[in-house]
């Protein structure tokens, strides 16, 4: 997608929104530190207080598109959300164990995952520069967990929740692409957050996970998570993208890990471990490159 002429908004408007955007996801997993409440209940209320956020706009200007829906639109956002109501459960879950820092530098995979699930349905092929891209996050990531190990086994089962969250998100971007093509984006992400609440809602009565008798402080939390990461964060991205490109959005995205680690820094005081500065680096720095020379060269383009 080409960026639009910088005429179209002020030349402060977009670096301010997408500003705003990332210290809005970079917020998440303080937020979610900070709550007492169990993953499970946290992430079923962040995914409630969204589509309820959502309710009245859609009910207002969405709902003519909402009644003449396909069947098969409706099918992929309820599967859709679904994944993203687990990846929310996998990776709140993971910050029960493992650090802020971790577990966020450790989903901006994300992209070598998409890559896993381009091959294994399109066959899509990988330049050797996003290979040895690829190959570099690796090994960040195997610094991050071979330095969260060394602090408790743990800390290394929070590394891959954090991973099974960063392939879940995956899943939900690749199922959902489809219905996104023909649906507005409020719709969208109303029927998407609705799917995950009740798939999350159903997991905590399932498991016995309470889900009232909460702390003030809990629900500030809950709404917080709604407001800030949801939507100041992801829909500041996506209405910024009227305007700068998908390429530029994916770059920004990845100043989260550094947006949480100084929140969580500020708030508790912690400050990453040596192997998370050498893994993280590694980490971004090959998932930049992958992004870079991923598409392959035009010779081979019509692959899959």
């Amino acid at each position: 997608m080409a960026e639009k002429p910088a005429s179209e908004q002020s030349r402060w408007t977009i670096p301010f929104a997408l500003f705003v955007a990332v210290l809005g996801v970079s917020s998440s997993a303080p937020l979610v530190k900070l709550a007492d409440a169990p993953a499970p209940a946290v992430a079923a209320y962040r995914m409630l207080f969204s589509a309820l956020m959502l309710l009245p706009v859609v009910a207002w200007r969405h709902r003519a598109e909402l009644a003449a829906m396909r069947r098969s639109d409706l099918l992929r956002c309820i599967a859709a959300g679904v994944l993203l109501g687990f990846h929310f459960l996998s990776w709140f879950t993971s910050l029960d164990y493992t650090t802020v820092a971790s577990a966020v530098t450790l989903t901006t995979l994300q992209p070598l995952f998409a890559f896993v699930l381009a091959y294994v349905m399109f066959g899509e092929r990988l330049r050797f520069k996003a290979f040895l891209g690829a190959a570099l996050s690796i090994a960040g990531a195997m610094i991050i967990g071979w330095g969260d190990i060394a602090v408790s086994g743990m800390a290394l089962f929070g590394d891959a929740l954090a991973l099974l969250g960063a392939a879940l998100a995956t899943g939900y971007f690749f199922v959902g692409f489809r219905a996104r093509q023909h649906l507005s984006l409020n719709a969208y992400t109303f029927l998407i957050y609705s799917a995950a609440a009740v798939v999350l809602f159903a997991y905590c009565l399932t498991l016995d996970v309470p889900l009232g008798g909460y702390a003030h402080s809990d629900w500030a939390v809950f709404v917080g998570l709604a407001i800030f990461p949801t939507l100041l964060g992801h829909s500041v991205f996506n209405w910024s993208m009227r305007w700068v490109s998908a390429t530029v959005i994916s770059v920004v995205v990845l100043c989260e890990p550094i947006g949480a680690s100084a929140l969580a820094w500020l708030i508790f005081g912690t400050l990453p471990q040596i192997s998370h500065y050498i893994g993280g680096a590694g980490v971004l720095v090959g998932v930049l490159i992958f992004m870079r020379y991923r598409n392959p060269p035009p010779s081979v383009s019509g692959a899959g």
